[in-house]
């Protein structure tokens, strides 16, 4: 017998056909019955027999639904690869371990999320600590070098005197040497200088590393006043300048009233003092004598010609001495000029 194309099993012989069974139809008939389709000589493919499923057999039989289990929900090992759907839940300490690096990972974003938001504070707070520590490390480093004796005060020069001995005064602040600049006692200095009653101010000047400038300025006298048998040169405050026996040349002498230390504003020696400084140079080296009972009558007297000028009050004294050096040239000679009322002046 020819084998079928396609198929490399034995062809089993055809079983001889069993003889046509009749059935009775329903009129009582017996009518022959349907021969098998399948042809003669078929080759028919064996079945596999498959392994049953999970839970069947006689484990099954007997209620048992296959292996339990263990207490940590995991199913009993039996020694086969298992496919429930137990073997594929994770244990508990993988459980925590997940959770851990959950978390671990959660406060690393959250880290990296603060540190993108405070980026430019964090700048700028850096900014701050770095000028911060630029500044200590200067104000440090100016302390170091100021207290050192690289900056010992070892030279000190005295300016601006005229009537002082510059030489004096310098011996006098030599106290002060060996200190360093910084530390230079400002009230020591003052003390020294006011043994000078010349002086009117002063300031110093520090020159690093170890030199200060004193700037001296004197009072300037502005006449002379009478004590018993004694003239004492003044300034315009009423400060002893001078005094000798003998009335220096070129100043005028005040009689003003009030006491020797009489200088208030309202004083007649305040108001004498007011005017001679008004005077220009010219006028004010030809007074000879000035009195001021009060503030209001202030009057002198010229040298050579001896004629008397009535000033008033020390107001309005640049319009009056304007004033008084056009009279002088214009009417010279005449015994009395009265400036008191500067927009009408006389003469006698």
């Amino acid at each position: 017998m020819k084998r079928p194309q396609g198929h490399d099993r034995t062809a089993v012989p055809a079983a001889p056909a069993a003889p046509a069974a009749r059935r009775e139809s329903g009129d009582g008939s017996a009518r022959p019955e349907r021969a098998s389709r399948r042809p003669v000589g078929t080759v028919t493919e064996p079945i596999p027999v498959l392994a049953p499923p999970a839970g069947s057999g006689p484990a099954s039989a007997r209620g048992d639904s296959g292996p339990r289990p263990d207490t940590a929900g995991r199913p009993a090992s039996t020694g086969h690869p298992d496919t429930s759907p137990y073997s594929r839940l994770p244990s508990n300490r993988e459980i925590d371990k997940a959770l851990r690096a959950a978390r671990r990972e959660r406060k690393r974003v959250e880290r990296g999320e603060v540190r993108r938001f405070t980026k430019r504070s964090r700048r700028r707070r850096l900014a701050w600590l770095a000028a911060a520590g630029v500044v200590a490390a200067l104000v440090l480093a100016v302390m170091l070098v100021a207290y050192s004796p690289l900056l010992a005060l070892r030279h000190i020069q005295v300016v601006g005197t005229s009537r002082l001995d510059a030489t004096t005064v310098e011996k006098k602040l030599s106290d002060q040497l060996g200190t360093p600049l910084p530390l230079l006692d400002q009230a020591g200095i003052s003390s020294d200088l006011a043994a000078f009653p010349l002086i009117r101010s002063y300031t110093v000047e520090s020159h690093p590393p170890d030199s200060i400038v004193v700037r001296v300025v004197e009072r300037q006298p502005v006449g002379v006043i009478q004590r018993g048998g004694a003239f004492t040169l003044v300034d315009a405050a009423k400060v002893p300048i001078s005094s000798s026996e003998k009335r220096p040349d070129g100043f005028p002498l005040i009689a003003a009233g009030g006491g020797a230390a009489d200088v208030d504003a309202d004083s007649g020696f305040a108001a004498a003092a007011g005017v001679l400084s008004a005077l220009p140079p010219a006028v004010l080296a030809q007074v000879d004598t000035i009195s001021a009972k009060t503030k209001d009558d202030v009057s002198f007297t010229l040298r050579g010609s001896g004629a008397t000028v009535v000033w008033g009050s020390a107001e309005d004294s640049g319009l009056k001495a304007a004033d008084l050096e056009a009279l002088l040239k214009s009417a010279k000679g005449s015994s009395r000029y009265d400036v008191s009322s500067p927009h009408s002046v006389t003469t006698g």
